[in-house]
């Protein structure tokens, strides 16, 4: 069962890599679209010193593990490894995709969102199954572990900064394109890892318990829990309310809320996965 699912892992991370390495050369290179990681220096160094996409995304691959392999430690690169090795390769197979077919500016638009629910849809996979593609994650990850700093703070600030080098190169629209395109894959990607939310997470503080209460398990046929909460200024304990409701019935439940008490703080939360009692 666990080879098994090694083997799922793995045919999950391959595919994701040669989705991003396809629309790579179907899409971002032909149009000069840089939108930030390693490719995206690609891209930039192939139109200035003429380096094959592909073994610059190689060299950078290579930079980054030895790196890890410093500051990290053998056991946390070595899940590294296979997809810095990797995904260069698959840009190499799928070059020849940049001259068959040919991606014209003025469809840049539908492009640009097309590709970017593609990868957004490959990198979430890739990220579920537990692998990462390698490259400038690397140097993320050493920052949060060394720095402290997030890995999602480092990485916009990395990609970014390729993004606008690549913005003096080839013009400020192809800024914008890979702005929305980072847009794009960014919301599908979080879908793919969180699923879509069909839940909120009610958390109410009342002092018309027993009516909000009431009202959740009676009439709408939700489950709720009380627990006991207690002010950090007054320090008065008083009792809370969490509810899952669907999210169609969001604006219902907030207005009735309202309507039995007026004062009541409520807080409400996106909720990605409930199972149990109904």
């Amino acid at each position: 069962m666990n080879e098994r699912h090694e083997y799922k892992r793995a045919f999950l991370m391959a595919s994701s890599l040669m989705v991003n390495a396809v629309l790579y050369n179907l899409f971002l290179f032909p149009l000069d679209l840089v939108t930030g990681s390693a490719s995206g220096v690609g891209t930039i160094t192939y139109h200035l010193y003429n380096i094959d996409p592909a073994l610059m995304v190689l060299l950078i691959s290579i930079a980054c593990i030895i790196i890890s392999f410093m500051y990290l430690g053998i056991e946390k690169t070595l899940g590294t490894v296979i997809a810095s090795a990797a995904y260069p390769f698959f840009i190499a197979i799928t070059a020849p995709l940049n001259t068959m077919i040919q991606a014209k500016p003025e469809d840049m638009l539908i492009i640009v969102v097309f590709a970017g629910i593609l990868q957004g849809i490959a990198n979430g996979l890739m990220y579920r199954s537990g692998y990462s593609n390698g490259g400038f994650p690397i140097i993320s990850q050493i920052l949060d572990e060394k720095y402290k700093i997030p890995v999602a703070k480092s990485s916009l600030v990395i990609n970014l900064i390729i993004v606008f080098i690549g913005g003096l190169i080839f013009g400020s629209i192809n800024v914008m394109y890979a702005i929305i395109f980072l847009y794009i894959n960014d919301i599908v990607l979080n879908k793919v890892l969180l699923g879509i939310n069909n839940n909120k997470s009610f958390y109410i503080i009342t002092s018309e318990e027993e009516e909000i209460k009431d009202y959740i398990v009676n009439d709408l046929k939700h489950q709720v829990t009380v627990f006991n909460v207690k002010g950090g200024f007054m320090e008065k304990r008083k009792k809370a309310i969490l509810a899952i409701i669907p999210s169609i019935e969001y604006y219902k439940v907030k207005q009735h809320i309202k309507v039995i008490d007026k004062e009541a703080f409520c807080i409400v939360t996106n909720s990605y996965q409930a199972e149990g009692a109904k």
